[in-house]
């Protein structure tokens, strides 16, 4: 007992020391790219919505995780608190779901601080936590995983159906926050399977008729899982670049998963926006296949029955990774992608699983020189430690280059700017795209100001027209902004009016040169007999309508669109409005 609980009090230490090595992580990184878009489809569409949480993000079906990135978005719009804090959670869930499911397969045995301490220090799993988006997926996949594994376990062993339940139960709210976690059935079967041929306590034949009430609903939800991913999906994103896909694989490996085996990759390289990628130096690269030389040759001299777990070990490897290169590979895909570890953190949790089978397995009787002893003891004390302190150093590294983030004070300047606006005036602000570094047009409209900041209480409205221009610059400040002249209103024929605007009368103001397909603003310079509004509109391109008051005024407009241009229609009964020439452009800082 003794024993027993000095192993399980050692276990919470680690987890307690993991967490707090987690905390510096979460808490020295803020929001960046999906993080941003799922922020502003909080603040723009229900959350409750079936288009809100059945969106095909990039290829991921996430309800779950949308739904509890908006309800904390709604909560604290922009404040990085409660993100970093759902991280910690969550982590914590994943890791005590590990310990339990090795607690099930090794008991309190000591060597169950061994997979327990790769799991929880590896850098493997560092980038999937440290961005919110990431860890929203991929968290709760690892804690269904690891629970599932246990209880798909603890039922072959006892044959309690209400392990069923709770293994059926978990595994559904674990595809509700990632597709991938789709592999959770086919990894707890072969866990059992594997711990019964090592251990040679029960057939693979028994574990299906003994784990039946779990395996066939569970296969039941995974094909209705995925039916409901191919509906939501657009296939056309799927690639069959084998070539590439192969390359990317072979990069993971050599760059990532034998670098990481050893604590690596210790050095990381970054070209904002991206994210880090492991650059791992030829030593740790070299350190790492070594490493996995011995660890092999040693468990093939120690153990019985060892090559199928091996074996399965590799074959995840490979299969974790290739639908994923599959949908992002191209000829135009950076190896680098391969290098960022972010696809990894499963494979974190199946091989520590994995490990604790294998440490299952009978000892060969010739190997009684790698039996316990003080020597022994040492040489596993030096290396766990040796990998901690190398796991250390490249979290500590990755987070030196996670910390640069061009979001955080665009962010939190805009926020503070907004709110100065709002009290300095009335005016709208016309909507506009933030600066690329933060969020690219690529992933419109959540790049809009209006979505990003839709949440933000103390703001302007964001509208199509204002007679106050103002812009966030590229640092995120609020400043006061001009129209460039990329074209300009050709003078109109009305002698001292230029352009006359009636409600029976609409106009076409050509424009001194086509327009490209981009969002323009348009000066509108008028004088208006009354209060009513107008509807203005590029060549190709929708109406936007504008607000209009008496006298001599000026109003600038965001016309999306192309052509050479702009058509002018008067909504209100007996409103006139007389156009002069102007500039159409880009808005940019005064």
């Amino acid at each position: 007992m003794r024993g027993k609980s000095w192993v399980a009090r050692t276990a919470a230490a680690l987890i307690v020391a993991q967490l707090a090595v987690r905390a510096v992580l979460a808490f020295g990184g803020y929001f960046y790219w999906d993080d941003l878009i799922l922020i502003g489809r909080a603040g723009t569409q229900s959350l409750l919505s079936p288009a809100y949480l059945f969106d095909d993000h990039d290829g991921h079906v996430m309800p779950a995780a949308f739904l509890v990135a908006g309800g904390i978005t709604r909560l604290a719009p922009l404040n990085w608190a409660g993100a970093a804090i759902s991280m910690l959670v969550l982590q914590v869930l994943a890791s005590l779901a590990l310990l339990r499911a090795l607690h099930v397969i090794l008991g309190w045995r000591p060597v169950l601080l061994v997979p327990l301490t790769f799991a929880l220090f590896t850098p493997l799993a560092v980038p999937g936590f440290a961005w919110w988006a990431a860890a929203l997926n991929s968290l709760p996949m690892l804690a269904a995983l690891a629970w599932v594994c246990g209880d798909a376990v603890l039922l072959q062993r006892t044959g309690n159906r209400r392990y069923a339940v709770t293994g059926l139960v978990v595994y559904l709210g674990g595809l509700l926050f990632f597709e991938k976690a789709a592999v959770i059935p086919f990894v707890a079967f072969a866990v059992v399977a594997l711990l019964g041929h090592v251990t040679g306590a029960w057939s693979t034949a028994s574990v299906w008729r003994r784990g039946i009430r779990l395996w066939v609903p569970a296969l039941a939800i995974t094909a209705a899982w995925v039916a409901v991913y191919l509906a939501v999906v657009d296939q056309k994103r799927w690639s069959f670049d084998i070539a590439m896909t192969t390359d990317l694989l072979a990069r993971s490996i050599t760059h990532g998963i034998v670098p990481g085996l050893v604590g690596g990759p210790w050095e990381w390289q970054r070209w904002a926006p991206a994210s880090p990628w492991g650059t791992p130096p030829v030593a740790v690269m070299v350190l790492g296949w070594l490493v996995l030389a011995a660890v092999v040759v040693v468990t093939v001299l120690r153990k019985q029955r060892i090559a199928a777990v091996w074996a399965v070990a590799v074959g995840y490897a490979v299969a974790c990774q290739i639908p994923i290169y599959l949908m992002r590979s191209s000829r135009f895909t950076a190896l680098e992608l391969a290098q960022t570890l972010r696809y990894l953190p499963d494979l974190v949790v199946v091989l520590a699983l994995l490990a604790a089978v294998g440490l299952c397995a009978p000892n060969r009787e010739r190997a009684r020189c790698l039996d316990a002893s003080r020597a022994r003891t040492v040489a596993v004390g030096v290396a766990v430690t040796a990998f901690v302190a190398s796991s250390l150093y490249s979290t500590a590294t990755f987070l030196t280059s996670w910390r640069y983030n061009p979001a955080q004070p665009y962010l939190q300047h805009a926020v503070a700017g907004l709110a100065a606006a709002a009290r300095e005036s009335d005016e709208p602000m016309l909507d506009q795209e933030v600066d690329p570094m933060v969020l690219q047009r690529v992933v419109g409209p959540e790049n809009r100001a209006s979505h990003m900041f839709a949440l933000v209480r103390e703001r302007p409205e964001f509208a199509s027209a204002t007679t106050n221009l103002r812009m966030l610059d590229s640092a995120g400040r609020v400043v006061d902004a001009k129209v460039t002249w990329v074209r300009s209103i050709t003078p109109g024929p009305a002698p001292n009016c230029g352009y006359l605007v009636q409600p029976d009368a609409p106009v076409r103001m050509p424009l001194d040169g086509p327009l490209l397909p981009a969002d323009w603003t348009a000066e509108i310079n008028y004088l208006a007999n009354s209060d009513g509004s107008m509807t203005m509109a590029l060549s190709e391109g929708p109406e936007v309508k504008v607000p209009v008051r008496p006298g001599l005024n000026r109003v600038f407009v965001r016309l999306p669109g192309a052509g050479d241009a702009i058509t002018v229609a008067a909504n209100t009964a007996a409103l006139s409005v007389c156009i002069a020439s102007g500039p159409v452009g880009f808005v940019a800082p005064r």
